[in-house]
């Protein structure tokens, strides 16, 4: 027998008891579904067992780490039921690409055409693989063994991918006579997956699943259009250089084609960059404002729409939102006192539409900067005055939002929504989210230029996406304009700053294991110096060597 140690309360199970038998006496009094559990810290399955004495904690389907699980599975039961539907020989490629708020955007290619009826069908032997609630099995095979079934699956982006893998073993879990590899933990069977829909969309089709905070049910469809033409645009530039994952991300490093890859890369978003400027310049606007989630590469872009603006004749000055801040004595305070530097009262809005107005008007304005040290507005005989050829930018995380620039008329505003959203897929079935690409970004950055260590990044990056929810992402179909700053090669360059950071986090320490995860997602990589990285780049913004005041 051991001891079982939840919540302060010891109990006796047999040695080799399986958690999931250990969570059926304790599902009835949580509130969601428990779908795996901490076993001394550690993150576990629900088919492993206990094999000494353990304090264990439940994780559900609302919390991070089982949300991430609980799409997986959901995932590997739509490839089971797709092969199912239309038959393994008919069905050649079934791919995620991209999430578009709840809904994950996939593409399939075979012999009959995508229909609504047809994906109807499929619903309805998802359905029935739910309703069974089948087991979902983990083996594990040695990597050679691994890439050699998925050469004879057809599976070649994952036998490409587990070329390049250091880990000896690789996890393949299976449902039935269904096998797969994905990456992360799985639930143990597949009844946890309640709440889904299917529907075309475009070229493929959506499967809606619900979000972390209700995982209970289905949120309605929200259009994202400029989103996903964005990211369509993102992925055809991919497809321009040949690099759709990870694997053939690592073959062309490979065969050292990585600078060609790093100046095509730039060279399409220089281009990019330039057409936002002419619109601009075309439409007479006199205030661009930009805006992005943490990490996006904001100041950067900013400037190089500067350079761009300056290159096609006009006179643009750079401001940043930040210099409107309200002092700090008068920042508002969130739901748990702390000061909230996120929200748009943080900034003098009235200060700032007043500023906004005179310029307008070809007044000449002192504009403030903002001491981050002492917490106070300043003026250091910073005067602007427009005139015809005068441009401003204007960067921050509430451009977008009409309450911040209340008083100018629509008409005089462009908008500019930026974010690193993620071209690269592991594979075929497993796709690399945005908000990973970002935090390395952050944590590079911040452990270089602020002091801040990888574990407090780590700490604090849940409340960073909370502001990012509330403040950014709700405006982001209203921007004119939709800039994708990632870039294909910069994981493998972020590896290079980040990995031994991470190691430095201990096992003991609560932020360990999101840091062991973000380690096995980078080993996929193949390292990448910077040091043939342009000094104007977005990447140079957060490992080091930029050009500009960032």
């Amino acid at each position: 027998m051991v001891n079982v140690t939840i919540g302060g309360t010891t109990m006796r199970y047999p040695l080799g008891t399986q958690y999931a038998d250990i969570v059926k006496d304790y599902e009835s009094s949580a509130k969601y579904p428990i779908i795996l559990v901490r076993a001394n810290g550690k993150l576990r399955e629900l088919h492993k067992r206990v094999k000494k004495d353990i304090t264990l904690e439940f994780v559900t389907i609302q919390d991070p780490a089982g949300h991430k699980a609980y799409l997986r599975s959901a995932y590997m039961i739509l490839g089971k039921a797709f092969t199912g539907v239309v038959g393994k020989e008919n069905l050649k490629r079934l791919e995620i690409h991209y999430s578009l708020a709840d809904a994950y955007f996939f593409t399939v290619e075979m012999t009959e055409p995508l229909t609504q009826e047809l994906l109807d069908r499929v619903k309805e032997e998802m359905q029935k693989i739910i309703n069974q609630e089948l087991p979902i099995y983990k083996k594990s095979v040695s990597t050679d063994e691994a890439r050699e079934r998925f050469r004879e699956s057809g599976m070649y982006d994952k036998e490409k991918l587990f070329r390049y893998r250091r880990s000896s073993r690789v996890n393949i879990y299976s449902i039935e006579d269904y096998e797969d590899y994905y990456y992360g933990y799985m639930a143990n069977h597949t009844g946890y997956i309640k709440h889904f829909e299917l529907s075309l969309y475009d070229d493929g089709f959506l499967l809606n699943l619900p979000n972390r905070k209700t995982p209970d049910q289905l949120s309605p469809l929200v259009p994202m259009n400029k989103i996903y033409q964005m990211m369509k645009e993102t992925e055809e530039w991919g497809e321009k250089i040949g690099i759709s994952n990870v694997g053939e991300l690592n073959e062309r490093i490979m065969k050292s084609e990585i600078l060609d890859i790093i100046l095509i890369q730039e060279a399409l978003q220089e281009a990019k960059i330039s057409k936002i400027a002419e619109q601009i310049i075309d439409e007479n606007k006199k205030f661009v404002m930009i805006a992005g989630p943490s990490s996006s590469g904001k100041t950067s872009f900013a400037n190089r729409t500067c350079v761009q603006l300056a290159a096609h004749g006009m006179k643009p000055h750079l401001i940043s939102l930040d210099d409107y801040f309200v002092n700090r004595e008068d920042t508002p305070l969130d739901e748990f006192g702390q000061k909230n530097y996120e929200c748009l009262e943080a900034l003098d809005i009235e200060k700032f539409n007043k500023d906004m107005l005179d310029l307008l008007k070809g007044m000449r304005v002192e504009i403030p900067s903002f001491n981050f040290k002492t917490g106070q507005r300043e003026y250091h005989g910073h005067f602007l005055q427009m005139g015809p050829d005068d441009v401003l930018v204007l960067e921050g995380i509430h451009g977008l939002n009409e309450k911040l620039s209340y008083a100018l008329p629509k008409e005089s505003k462009f908008k500019i929504y930026i974010s690193a959203l993620t071209q690269l897929n592991i594979d075929e079935h497993n796709r690399i989210p945005s908000t990973d690409g970002r935090l390395l970004r952050r944590m590079t950055r911040d452990a270089r230029t602020r002091g801040t260590s990888v574990k407090q990044t780590i700490s604090m990056w849940p409340s960073v996406r909370r502001g990012e929810e509330e403040n950014i992402f709700v405006f982001q179909e209203n921007a004119d304009v939709m800039f994708n700053s990632s870039l294909v090669y910069e994981l493998a360059c972020l590896k290079v700053y980040i990995e031994p950071l991470l190691f430095a986090i201990e096992k003991d320490e609560p932020e360990y294991e999101e840091a062991k995860r973000l380690l096995k997602f980078l080993d996929y990589f193949l390292p990448v110096p910077s040091d043939a990285i342009p000094n104007n780049s977005l990447v140079r913004e957060f490992v080091g060597g930029s050009c500009f005041k960032v």
